[in-house]
């Protein structure tokens, strides 16, 4: 799923009203007039430049605003009053959207360059045929280490985690999904199990984890892991180019047996209203050398595997964030849960938190 934090500037320019960048989406501008598409999308998650080329090359001006998660997005949607002609849910979040009948079909006749993209991103169960979206980006849960502290190629197992020459050296993203999750996949067990005892069982198994763990933090791990605050760290594949992109010594890998796969996606809202403007986005994203603009400036990986070719080599090799297909087949996609199984997940989740 996408992991991005807001940025606290962002959210001082949220808060003074003053809109997100100079892409400000208001009633006078995102309502009136053919030539505008209005998307909402996540903080810092489309390449500027983009935007300005796609007005140049179509004449539709791009109102954008954006939100912090999955389920900010979902609630505004939902209020109504709003009129998105595109926004970018994660995997479950596009499988609850559509249950709620939020989502209008794509039409594939409309559409161009969906052969770009790679099968292993396609067809995935949150939207099999992919009736409703079109992937935008993906990528994984994995573990942070510093070969300061870590000798390379050492630590490739979620149970290694659990060794007591890593006590109080791991910092862990705080989220529940994540974390329970990957010690679920340490018991052998699905991401998305529903069946209770598995969960206590993966919470039991957190609690003898706790010795080793230094801290359950947000955005903020990425300075931390930079600063060589811990040797070894459970965070999402995006974070971690981040903090590598700061840290020479700081190396990402998925666990062998698995882990959580996770896909950022365009979908049309049932508020949309500007189709054509719409169509011609998603094409214009579709494009190889567009994908590969905006993979380069976001630092995430792209499903779009003609707009790979385009990445340089030390991108395309990197299994870190392009994983092969031995590790890909062994990853696991979110599912949408209902409300109470969601809330059971986070409370045997803040009981790890506070057993910590």
């Amino acid at each position: 799923m996408k992991k991005f934090v807001i940025t606290m500037i962002t959210i001082l320019l949220l808060c003074a009203g003053l809109g997100y960048g100079s892409h400000e989406l208001t009633k006078s501008t995102g309502d009136s007039g053919d030539k505008v598409l209005n998307l909402y999308n996540w903080g810092d998650y489309i390449d500027p430049a983009l935007l300005t080329k796609f007005q140049k090359e179509t004449g539709y001006h791009v109102n954008v605003e954006t939100f912090d998660s999955n389920e900010a997005m979902y609630t505004k949607i939902k209020q109504g009053g709003t009129s998105y002609d595109l926004t970018v849910p994660s995997d479950y979040m596009v499988q609850k959207m559509k249950a709620d009948h939020m989502l209008i079909p794509l039409d594939k006749s409309k559409l161009t360059g969906m052969n770009n993209y790679g099968s292993a991103f396609l067809n995935k169960s949150f939207d099999p045929n992919n009736r409703y979206s079109i992937p935008y980006f993906w990528g994984t849960l994995g573990i942070i280490y510093n070969d300061q502290d870590v000798k390379p190629g050492t630590l490739t197992h979620w149970n290694q985690l659990w060794n007591p020459k890593y006590k109080d050296g791991i910092m862990l993203i705080d989220s529940a999904r994540d974390i329970m999750g990957f010690s679920l996949i340490s018991l052998n067990k699905s991401v998305n199990t529903t069946n209770s005892a598995d969960l206590l069982a993966a919470r039991n198994k957190l609690f003898q984890l706790s010795p080793n763990v230094k801290a359950v933090v947000a955005d903020e791990i990425k300075m931390y892991m930079a600063e060589g605050e811990a040797p070894v760290a459970v965070d999402w594949s995006g974070e971690a180019s981040e903090m590598m992109s700061q840290n020479s010594h700081l190396h990402y890998v998925v666990p062998t047996e698995g882990s959580n796969m996770w896909f950022d996606n365009l979908v049309i809202p049932k508020t949309a209203k500007h189709f054509k403007a719409i169509y011609a986005f998603l094409n214009f994203m579709n494009q190889p050398k567009n994908a590969a603009q905006n993979a380069a400036y976001i630092g995430y990986s792209t499903p779009n595997n003609q707009a790979l070719k385009l990445l340089p080599k030390s991108v395309r090799d990197d299994q870190q964030f392009y994983p092969p297909q031995t590790v890909l087949k062994r990853l696991q996609v979110y599912s949408n849960l209902s409300p109470e199984k969601v809330q059971e997940y986070n409370d045997l989740y803040l009981e790890f938190k506070m057993h910590h």
